[in-house]
C-alpha cells in the first residue's frame, strides 16, 4: 500500500523487496488501533450516504476511525480492520469482482495465530531475507511472497487463509527457495 510507505506505524510492518520497494508481507499485531492512518476514503455525499444506510451509523465519517484498509485497493486478497460498538451491523452483501483478478507470480495467504507464538520467516521471491515476526494469540501477518515458519510453544495453532484452487499436491502447491540472502 503505497500510501502507508511513509506513515509512522506502530502496528503494521510492512516488508519490502530491497531491489524494488514490492511488498512482500504485512504484519498486523493484535492490538491495531491505528485507524486513522488507513481511512477509508468517501469523497462524495453520495459514498457517505451509501456508508449511512448500508452500516446503519448516524455519522458515517467515523468509518474514517473505525475501518482500516490495509492492502492496497488492487490486491486479490484485501486485508481490512474494523472495529464496532455492540449493535453495530451491516447489510446483507456478497462481494463481486469489477474487473478480472490481477495476474500475479505468486498465490497470497494469511497466518493467524489463534493460540501460542509461532515465527514466520519474511524472504522475497529471490531468497532475499527481510526479517521475522513472532505472532502471538490473535496476531496476523499477510504473506505475498516467501516465508518459512517455526513453532515455539506447545499446542501452538495457526490459521492460514490463501488463495486457491489448490493445485492438489503439496509440490505442486510451492517453491521451495533455493538460496537464502541475509
Amino acid at each position: 500500500m503505497d500510501h502507508a510507505k511513509d506513515l509512522d506505524i506502530e502496528t503494521v510492518k510492512y516488508f519490502r523487496a530491497p531491489d524494488d520497494g514490492r511488498v512482500v508481507a504485512i504484519y498486523i499485531r493484535n492490538d491495531f488501533g491505528e485507524f486513522d492512518k488507513f481511512p477509508p476514503f468517501m469523497d462524495t455525499e453520495e459514498e457517505i450516504q451509501h456508508v449511512r444506510e448500508a452500516y446503519d451509523v448516524s455519522d458515517p465519517t467515523l468509518e474514517r476511525t473505525t475501518k482500516a484498509h490495509i492492502t492496497d485497493d488492487s490486491w486479490p486478497l484485501q486485508v481490512i480492520m474494523l472495529e464496532r460498538e455492540p449493535g453495530g451491523t451491516t447489510l446483507a452483501h456478497y462481494h463481486v469482482p469489477t474487473e478480472p483478478l490481477p495476474d500475479l507470480p505468486t498465490r497470497h495467504q494469511i497466518m493467524i495465530c489463534q493460540r501460542g507464538r509461532v515465527r514466520i520467516g519474511i524472504f522475497t521471491k529471490e531468497g532475499h531475507a527481510l526479517g521475522d515476526v513472532v505472532l502471538s494469540a490473535n496476531d496476523l501477518v499477510l504473506l505475498v511472497e516467501g516465508h518459512d515458519v517455526e513453532f515455539l510453544e506447545p499446542k501452538t495453532r495457526i490459521i492460514e487463509v490463501k488463495q486457491g484452487p489448490f493445485p492438489g499436491t503439496d509440490a505442486d502447491d510451492k517453491v521451495d527457495i533455493e538460496e537464502i540472502k541475509r
